[in-house]
C-alpha cells in the first residue's frame, strides 16, 4: 500500500475574478439511536470535524481546487488529506464566499475565497492520514457541530444547506464516477 501524502503548495491552485477556489464536504455517517439521545427514525446523524492547524475552533476539511482535479475530485481529497475519510459526494450544498486572513497571495492578494460544499456519506475511516499528526477527528450531531463552528460560513453550510437537505430526505443528487 503506498503512503498518502497532503498536496502542498499553490502552484496548481484555481483562481476565478479574485477568488481562491475552495473545495471541501460535511462528512457525515449514521449512529444506532440508543447511543444517543436525539433520535431521528431509529438512527442519529453525526458531521465529522476536525481541528484546525491554525487556531482554537472545529472546522469541515476543506482546501484548494487545483488545475488538475474536478471540484468533486478536490473535495474527497480534502476529506482524505485533512480528516483520514473516505466515501460518496452525495449533494452539492453550495458555493460560500469568505474572506481568509491567511490565504492573501499576488493573485487574490484581499484573500477572497469561493468554497464549494459537499455532503460526503463516510464509508471509511482510515488509521492513518497525511495530516493525522496536525488534526484531531470529533464526531458531533449536528447541534453539537453547530456551537463549536469555527467559520460563520461553515456554520452556514450546515446550519441551512446541510439541514435542509437533511430535513428533505437526504436524496442522492450526485452521479457516481465509476
Amino acid at each position: 500500500m503506498s503512503e498518502l501524502v497532503a498536496r502542498t503548495g499553490r502552484h496548481q491552485q484555481r483562481y476565478q475574478h479574485g477568488y481562491r477556489l475552495i473545495a471541501g464536504c460535511i462528512p457525515y455517517k449514521f449512529r444506532d439511536s440508543e447511543e444517543h439521545e436525539a433520535e431521528v427514525s431509529g438512527k442519529t446523524i453525526e458531521v465529522l470535524m476536525i481541528s484546525s492547524t491554525s487556531g482554537p475552533g472545529l472546522l469541515f476539511p476543506k482546501g484548494g481546487w487545483e488545475n488538475d482535479e474536478t471540484v468533486e475530485e478536490a473535495a474527497i481529497r480534502e476529506a482524505v488529506e485533512e480528516a483520514g475519510v473516505r466515501g460518496d459526494l452525495m449533494h452539492f450544498l453550495g458555493e460560500y464566499e469568505f474572506k481568509s486572513k491567511t490565504l492573501q497571495d499576488e493573485y487574490s492578494p484581499e484573500g477572497l475565497c469561493k468554497a464549494a460544499m459537499y455532503a460526503l456519506f463516510v464509508k471509511e475511516e482510515l488509521d492513518c492520514w497525511p495530516e493525522q499528526s496536525l488534526r484531531q477527528r470529533s464526531w458531533l450531531t449536528i447541534a453539537e457541530a453547530i456551537d463549536r463552528c469555527r467559520h460563520s460560513w461553515m456554520r452556514e453550510a450546515l446550519e441551512e444547506a446541510f439541514s435542509k437537505w437533511y430535513a428533505d430526505g437526504m436524496i442522492k443528487t450526485m452521479k457516481k464516477d465509476d
